[in-house]
Formats: C-alpha cells, structure tokens, sequence
C-alpha cells in the first residue's frame, strides 16, 4: 500500500487530525524551550553579603526548578507508543499534549518568578548604585521586598492560562485537545514527587 494511502487511513480512523496534535506538541514544546532558555540566562552573582537576600534566593529556586522540569522524564507509559492504528496514535498524541501543557504550566510559572526577581535585583542595584546596604536605604529596600512579594502573589494559575490561551488563540494555533487548566493541575499532582 502506498505511503500516501497508509497516511490517509490513518488520518480517518483517527479523526483527522493527528497530523495537527503533532504539530500541536512541537508548538508547546517551544514556547517550552523559549521559556527554558530565558530562565538559564539569569544567573546572578551577588555578593556573599547578598547572597540570602529574598530576590536571590527566588532566582536561585527558579533555576533549580527549572533544571529540575527540563531533567523529569515523560511518564513512562507515554514513552512507548501502542504500534498500530490512528486511534492509538491519537490518544498518545492527547496525551503527550497534556504532557507537554504542563510542562509549559510549570516553565512559565517559575519563568513569571525569575522575573519579578530580576525586577527586584535591578530595583536593589538602582537604589544601592554600587553601595553597601545601609540603614538610609532601609525603607527603599523594603519598598522592593513588599514590591517583589506583591508580584509573587500576582502570578496565579489562572493568569497563566488565560496568557496562554490568548496568545495562541491569536497566532491561530488548534486549540482543541488543549487541557483545561483543571486538568493541567492534575497531570502536575499525579506526576510531581
């Protein structure tokens, strides 16, 4: 039997459209990649007098879990596809798309914190500018914790979502077996140590 023929078989008994999930997984998996790569640049110094200071301490945790995401394997049931039909396929492509969500979930989540800590370090850096802390930069320093805990707090899952949702329903991207973030929350519990 042709290629060509195989292909279409395959597309009909499994609805049409695996060839648009795959394309779906690449598509997370780079805004996935996008958002590792942005992570891995920050990476402060700071002094050893800084170093326990609260928006290095986030940066510190954002990179290891970010390491962490990029290490954790697929579950290993989705590392094996069931050979045969489009319907099989179809389901694995759901799955690895789930998969894939939740990875994207976490990454932009810890992405979201990184940032609000560089904001926080360029913040400490313009009021100390190349000084020691001292008590005359006390009440503008504590206006950045308070600053940076505010952030902390505004990033939710919700907010996550949404962003999500709307940037790739502006780009056009097939949205259909997206997972809610109801199930996206799930998949993090059920597969987190």
């Amino acid at each position: 039997m042709p290629y060509q023929q195989v292909v279409t078989k395959t597309k009909l008994m499994a609805d049409g459209f695996n060839e648009a999930r795959a394309l779906r997984v690449v598509e997370i998996m780079r805004d996935f990649q996008s958002l590792q790569h942005r992570i891995a640049e920050y990476s402060p110094n700071p002094s050893p007098e800084e170093y326990f200071e609260e928006g290095y301490q986030v940066l510190r945790q954002c990179r290891a879990q970010a390491a962490a995401l990029l290490a954790a394997p697929f579950p290993l049931d989705l590392s094996q596809i069931a050979g045969g039909s489009g319907e099989q396929e179809k389901r694995h492509l759901q799955r690895i798309i789930i998969d894939a969500s939740a990875r994207r979930f976490q990454v932009k989540k810890i992405y979201l914190r990184a940032v609000a800590a560089v904001r926080w370090l360029n913040t400490r850096n313009a009021i100390l500018q190349g000084e020691q802390a001292n008590q005359g930069h006390a009440a503008q320093l504590q206006q950045a914790n308070n600053t940076l805990h505010n952030e902390l707090a505004a990033i939710t899952d919700a907010r996550i979502i949404d962003d999500f949702r709307n940037a790739d329903t502006q780009a056009g991207y097939w949205l259909q077996d997206d997972p809610s973030r109801t199930t996206i929350l799930e998949w993090i519990r059920s597969y987190s140590d």
